[in-house]
């Protein structure tokens, strides 16, 4: 079950069933694994995306990147894998779409913050 221990008997505290948070718990991974792959399809196809990553070695407002790809996996809430980009990457370790033209991930070590990545400039 996706809810922790404290959560579930917070939940039963207001009246759910063990049925309703079963059925709740099930809807947050379902929920979960679908933005799952829509962030992989915004990444796939992609040759080139940008993003407002603060880049130490850029003086671009929106940096452009080659993409290589998103590898992501799932487990319950929790959306984690790597961006791999044509000479570097990047753990993911969450991430949601915004729009079909944007899309923000949290990048882990290295970058450690939330970074949008966009399909042109302008969407940013």
């Amino acid at each position: 079950m996706h809810f922790d221990q404290r959560t579930q008997h917070a939940l039963r505290e207001v009246g759910l069933s063990t049925a309703a948070i079963e059925a709740a718990s099930e809807a947050v991974v379902e929920a979960t694994e679908a933005d799952a792959g829509c962030l992989e399809a915004f990444f796939e196809g992609r040759e080139t995306v940008y993003s407002d990553m603060d880049r130490a070695h850029s003086s671009t407002t929106y940096p452009e990147h080659a993409v290589d790809y998103l590898d992501l996996f799932t487990h319950a809430a929790d959306i984690r894998g790597y961006l791999r980009f044509d000479n570097w990457g990047v753990p993911i370790e969450g991430g949601r779409v915004l729009d079909e033209e944007l899309v923000e991930l949290t990048l882990g070590p290295t970058v450690d913050e939330r970074v949008r990545f966009a399909s042109d400039r302008d969407s940013l």
